[in-house]
């Protein structure tokens, strides 16, 4: 089976053409294979990108544990650029079939090859039950979650996959590794949720570490920096156009007050392609 392995922003997936290859075995348990960082390929999940009745191609996602989310926002600006880079639609607009709907992307090709992509990532879900948790709110803003022997101010934010954030004084590891793990799976988040843990530098600058459900920590998560971007609005804390860092760059975000859609904007980079030939050959 024929590979590619792409980043945006550090968060780094395999990436399988389901227009051109077959999978040798399902995808949860393929997902697990490839992404070990010791003994395979090594990622934060995998990506089929096939075709669809519906949009230009279709994304699927899976994390490193096997297990299926809705959608990924740095994975989707690379699945964008290889739909263009690799000729499936050679246009600078693009449909995306995910499980979070229909999103258009605009790719910035420079000499044929595609180096900025800005997402349509809709419009946020905030009904609680929708996210979902359990804590109350339409969303939960600035929200009382116990984890151990503290309680967290959080804002919850769906981009389609759900999101729990967290703005603290000074970001660490103890927040993300030892905080993280514990939002990821609180008892008020009936799918898991991923946990972003915020730094704010100035109404338009923000700093970001998370840990994903399913896969720990990351160097970026697109969707989570779209959440992101809407809490800090919703609680007072940033403009709607905002400059988040993380480990892996910057993404640009833009929640428009006039449609309510958030727009990321970052890099999609193809590091290498290869050849899969399982775990043990």
């Amino acid at each position: 089976m024929k590979f590619t392995k792409m980043h945006g922003a550090g968060n780094d997936y395999v990436y399988v053409d389901l227009f051109r290859e077959e999978l040798p075995v399902d995808a949860p348990e393929l997902a697990r294979q490839v992404s070990d960082r010791h003994t395979a390929i090594g990622s934060d999940g995998l990506i089929l990108i096939q075709p669809s009745d519906k949009a230009d191609a279709r994304m699927r996602m899976f994390n490193a544990d096997g297990s299926e989310a809705e959608m990924c926002g740095n994975g989707l600006r690379c699945v964008a650029k290889y739909v263009y880079d690799h000729d499936i639609a050679r246009k600078e607009e693009l449909t995306l079939e995910t499980g979070a709907g229909l999103l258009t992307v605009q790719v910035f090709p420079e000499e044929g090859r595609v180096k900025q992509v800005r997402v349509n990532m809709g419009q946020p879900i905030l009904e609680s039950k929708q996210i979902p948790t359990t804590l109350a709110g339409d969303p939960p803003v600035e929200a009382d979650l116990p984890v151990g022997d503290q309680t967290l101010k959080v804002t919850c934010v769906s981009m389609g996959n759900p999101h729990c954030i967290t703005f603290v004084d000074k970001l660490s590891d103890e927040w993300v590794h030892g905080v993280g793990p514990q939002v990821e799976k609180h008892a008020t988040f009936p799918n898991r949720v991923n946990a972003e843990f915020i730094e704010v530098i100035s109404p338009t600058e923000l700093n970001m570490r998370v840990w994903e459900r399913g896969s720990g920590e990351t160097m970026a998560c697109g969707t989570g920096a779209c959440a992101v971007a809407v809490a800090g609005v919703l609680s007072g804390r940033c403009e709607r156009k905002v400059t988040i860092h993380l480990l892996g760059g910057d993404l640009e975000l833009e929640w428009s007050e006039e449609t309510g859609e958030v727009f990321m904007t970052g890099p999609a980079v193809e590091v290498y392609s290869g050849e899969w030939t399982g775990g043990n050959s």
